[in-house]
């Protein structure tokens, strides 16, 4: 880690991290598999409002990239992926597996998950054996992921497929209709990284140097959370990182940043409207969100409806190098719906706008409704946007 007396203003934090990210200056090139490789890993999760989280992460940097190519990439024949805990659970580049060995190591010095199993180390047995003899399997195709009640409510043979995959014995790279396929790590890892076994030190070098790039500015705090990596762990390995020590304007934390993320300030790059994923990598700290936009987002999918603040599932809007609103939206045939609009910027109306229409054409819909607009007085300007330039819109 390199000393130096450089500060960055809050403006400046926020075109380095967005353009980290791939969110501001010329789309990237490479596909979502290079993007994937850019941003460290892809968090997924079961809600779909307009699609799945780990498409709206591609659709945002991609623009309107087909679904089935997206899917293709991530999960398909020749893809070079594997999904594991990061900071929750990801899509990460293959390559990246020797780094997660000291969580898998200190998976199985725990010993177990949470649950509780009436025979752990026999339904272990069962699940390997079943694989070996039959190759890659779902939960279904093992005998089921539940055992009949709440969604929660594993089957032995889901818990200790997740236990497997938990300290490396077993392993994900492939889907099938959002279904994880269980596999033997020794088989469908590439023997050259199977054989990799890095200190927790090499492997805390390797996600925080990694984390740096994605974020471009960061504190401390920030590159522990981007891939789970204990404060701690992360303080050992900071004096050998690549990344250089800075001063960001209102940050009451030291920060850091990567090498060539400032090139940013001195080349002109054009910003974007666009949706982003509450699980988005750009929002995966609400600290770090709060700091860098000043927005309080909060994932309100498990408040109860009289208390949510933005909406089920409120998405930020970037507009240019801010974030200008949220949206809360769903889809009903045809349509889709901006069931809560919250407008916090004097040119938030245009960008939410656009970020709409464009959404609307790249899953389909053929018309846009807008239920309720926060500050309503502002409705006239949204509706004279989306009017302009999305056709048919319906605002209630």
């Amino acid at each position: 880690m390199r000393q130096t007396t450089q500060t960055l203003s809050s403006e400046e934090a926020r075109r380095v991290a967005l353009y980290a990210q791939g969110l501001l200056g010329p789309r990237p090139n490479g596909g979502v598999s290079a993007m994937l490789r850019r941003l460290g890993g892809v968090q997924l999760d079961t809600i779909a409002v307009l699609a799945r989280s780990h498409e709206l992460v591609a659709y945002a940097r991609h623009g309107a990239i087909r679904r089935a190519r997206i899917e293709r990439e991530y999960w398909g024949k020749g893809s070079t992926t594997f999904e594991y805990w990061s900071h929750a659970a990801c899509l990460l580049p293959l390559e990246d597996w020797p780094a997660y060995g000291f969580k898998r190591r200190a998976s199985r010095a725990r010993g177990k998950r949470w649950h509780v199993l009436v025979d752990h180390e026999q339904s272990c047995r069962d699940v390997v054996t079943r694989l070996r003899e039959d190759g890659p399997l779902t939960a279904k195709d093992l005998g089921g992921a539940k055992r009949g009640g709440t969604w929660w409510d594993w089957s032995e043979i889901k818990i200790a497929a997740e236990w497997l995959i938990d300290t490396g014995d077993l392993v994900c790279r492939e889907r099938r209709g959002f279904q994880r396929v269980y596999d033997l790590a020794q088989r469908a890892i590439p023997s050259e990284l199977m054989d990799q076994e890095w200190s927790d030190e090499e492997c805390a070098l390797r996600l925080v140097n990694a984390a740096g790039r994605a974020l471009g500015v960061a504190t401390e705090a920030d590159l522990a959370v981007y891939h789970g990596v204990p404060r701690k762990l992360v303080r050992q390995v900071m004096d050998g990182t690549e990344l250089t020590a800075v001063v960001v304007d209102g940050w009451k934390d030291p920060a850091f940043v990567a090498p060539s993320a400032l090139e940013v300030l001195t080349t002109r790059v054009h910003g974007r409207s666009v949706l982003i994923s509450p699980f988005d990598s750009l929002m995966w700290y609400r600290d770090r969100a709060e700091r860098l936009f000043g927005i309080r987002h909060r994932l309100e999918a498990y408040t109860p409806k009289a208390k949510r603040k933005y909406g089920y599932f409120a998405m930020p809007v970037l507009g240019g190098a801010k974030v200008v609103g949220l949206v809360d939206p769903g889809r009903r045939g045809d349509c889709l719906v901006a069931k809560q609009v919250t407008l916090q910027t004097r040119d938030a109306p245009r960008h939410v706008a656009r970020a709409l229409g464009e959404a609307a054409s790249w899953v389909g819909c053929q018309r846009i409704l807008v239920e309720r607009v926060d500050p309503p007085e502002r409705r006239p300007e949204l509706e004279a946007h989306l009017a302009a330039q999305s056709g048919v819109v319906d605002v209630r």
